[in-house]
């Protein structure tokens, strides 16, 4: 059967080659006769596949040594609460800046933990922009700054990364996490969703400066510690073994394509395409600001919603699959994430181009 072209916003697609390596190794890995998934994570065989993913992830991120990197369980939604659990460090309040629906997310989920100032809020304008940093009315004595720098949903990406002064930054980069070069000397937190840029659902990715480590609000449970999940190599429990091989697998093949800077490269020659397109076409359009344009997530309605279902059904006729928009939203939306190729964003382009012509 062949494959479609996948642009679900997430689970995501994945590279061909990973799946064909996981394939090949369901039910023998390297000989040992068993599959990774049947391992015990405390087995030499696990502890290696574990420690090179790290590594692996550490090299293309050039992660500093005083970052641990944290592989957790509860999605980027668990992240919510833990980062005020972890970082509130003494302190009563944290900013958050609001551009969309993750970004809300995480604000309410705070809000049982500390005061949650909104420094900054793209609602105004139905969060079709980001905030510049003249606009965000920092506290300097808040616990940390949280934001997201690309809102899966709106996709409304920075095109910067806000200065903070002394308060450590934190970032949900669960969209847009490896898609380009990153300075995670910049912040005390970053923290991404596998189930995009990484790997299968079912893990979370939590890269934290360590001197932010080791002092939890009363009653954080043992296992939401980030020093426990450090002080245990992410395996205080049995962590997502299979999500977490996979996305080693992941990491591995991006080194082989040439790391983050060979993929920054495609993803802005694919992203150009895209909104180039939809931009001359006259029948599409794009509600977000040009600067502020998402990478990985491309919202696009038509001139006339009733032709939506049509769109919907031909596209998936075609294989060009997971094309309808976010249910808050509406329109269409498509996740160009690293795994998507430019041959499919170019087969997406000539059927909205045939689509246009016959509706046009």
């Amino acid at each position: 059967m062949a494959r479609v072209y996948n642009f679900c916003a997430g689970p995501a697609a994945l590279p061909t080659a990973v799946l064909e390596k996981a394939s090949a190794e369901m039910l023998d890995w390297e000989g040992k006769g068993l599959s990774v998934m049947e391992m015990s994570h405390r087995s030499d065989e696990y502890v290696s596949i574990a420690q090179k993913a790290e590594q692996d992830l550490r090299d293309l991120l050039s992660i500093p040594d005083n970052y641990k990197v944290l592989f957790m369980q509860g999605g980027a939604t668990a992240q919510f609460a833990m980062i005020p659990m972890n970082l509130l460090r003494g302190k009563k309040s944290a900013d958050y800046i609001n551009t969309g629906q993750w970004s809300q997310k995480a604000i309410k989920e705070a809000s049982h933990y500390c005061d949650v100032n909104v420094v900054a809020s793209s609602e105004d304008k139905n969060f079709s922009y980001a905030p510049r940093q003249s606009d965000l009315k920092l506290n300097p004595d808040a616990a940390y700054v949280h934001y997201t720098p690309n809102e899966t949903i709106g996709g409304v990406e920075f095109d910067y990364i806000p200065e903070t002064g002394d308060v450590p930054l934190v970032a949900d980069f669960s969209s847009s996490i490896l898609s380009e070069k990153l300075d995670v000397s910049k912040f005390g937190l970053i923290y991404a969703g596998a189930q995009k840029n990484i790997g299968p659902a079912g893990l979370c990715i939590v890269i934290v400066r360590e001197d932010l480590l080791g002092e939890t609000i009363t009653g954080t449970p043992t296992a939401m510690d980030y020093k426990v999940a450090a002080d245990n190599d992410s395996m205080y429990n049995t962590p997502a073994t299979y999500s977490w091989y996979l996305a080693g697998l992941v990491f591995d093949w991006l080194k082989q394509q040439g790391g983050v800077e060979a993929m920054a490269e495609l993803n802005r020659r694919k992203a150009k395409k895209l909104y180039g397109y939809i931009d001359a076409s006259g029948f599409y359009a794009n509600p977000v600001a040009i600067e502020n344009r998402s990478r990985m997530n491309v919202p696009f309605t038509l001139k006339d919603d009733s032709f939506d279902k049509a769109f919907l059904a031909q596209a998936d006729a075609k294989g060009l699959l997971n094309l309808k928009g976010h249910r808050s939203v509406g329109g269409m939306r498509a996740s160009i994430y690293n795994a998507v190729s430019e041959e499919a964003v170019d087969a997406l382009i000539a059927f909205m181009q045939a689509f246009a012509s016959e509706n046009g």
